[in-house]
């Protein structure tokens, strides 16, 4: 099978193409470093030809609003037409959960990809996961007071991104299915208690400080909007776990 890979060299995409050589099957990296453009959409129909399935694990490092709808409203788009014109048989969108009832910042550009591939004539089905175990990593650092290191009071269920991407294979080899059970890690963690672990484990020093954010996206932060809903799907390596193997 031939399965295209949109954002194929990024955090989960590198994993999406593992999964995808070790079960056997052919994998198309889209990204620039391959020559496909996926926001103007140059290059991509020419490296969809004979695509069966794509697995869509596009992103865009931004917390503005109207650049992240931009991003996805853009990239979707052009995938849906590529595949309908190479005659694909099935979109695999990974999505985040709560993104639709926390629609801010970059997770209102999540949602218009949900509404685009749901219009899609082409067979879909959208996996929503929670946050990756480098959700954390990525936070840590970002905001400073002097030495103080300050984190969103936020609940997480961080799973580890080869988790995620065995999933999305699975499904991408399969019939569509539309809307399938969150994807979600084994653990509800505080995210101030991640952070605090990352940098006991990489050797940081200096004090971390929670600090609730305010607003709509705040409170989702908070109140458990953001973790899997019952019946989910969960992964097996912890947080913990993965920060041992990866330290």
């Amino acid at each position: 099978m031939k399965i295209a890979v949109a954002g194929g060299t990024g955090a989960v995409g590198r994993h999406v193409v593992n999964v995808i050589h070790e079960h056997g099957h052919q994998a198309v990296v889209l990204s620039r470093s391959t020559g496909v453009d996926l926001v103007t959409g140059v290059g991509l129909r020419e490296a969809m030809k004979a695509v069966d399935a794509v697995i869509d694990v596009a992103s865009v490092s931004t917390r503005s609003r109207t650049a992240s709808e931009s991003f996805f409203r853009a990239v979707t788009s052009n995938l849906i037409a590529a595949e309908t014109a190479n005659g694909s048989r099935h979109h695999v969108a990974l999505g985040i959960v709560g993104s639709l009832d926390a629609p801010f910042g970059y997770y209102a550009g999540k949602k218009v990809q949900e509404e685009l591939v749901e219009a899609s004539p082409v067979p879909w089905t959208i996996q929503r996961s929670t946050q990756f175990h480098e959700f954390a990593s990525q936070i840590y650092g970002t905001a400073k007071i002097g030495p103080i290191s300050l984190v969103p009071k936020m609940v997480s269920q961080p799973i580890a991104a080869r988790d995620v991407a065995e999933r999305l294979v699975e499904l991408a080899t399969g019939e569509a299915a539309g809307r399938v059970p969150d994807l979600g890690g084994p653990k509800i963690e505080r995210m101030v208690d991640m952070v605090r672990a990352y940098a006991r484990a990489t050797g940081h020093r200096g004090p971390i400080v929670e600090v609730p954010l305010p607003g709509g996206f705040g409170t989702a932060l908070r109140d458990g909007t953001l973790v899997a809903r019952p019946g989910a799907i969960l992964g097996w390596q912890t947080y913990e776990q993965w920060l041992t193997m990866r330290v």
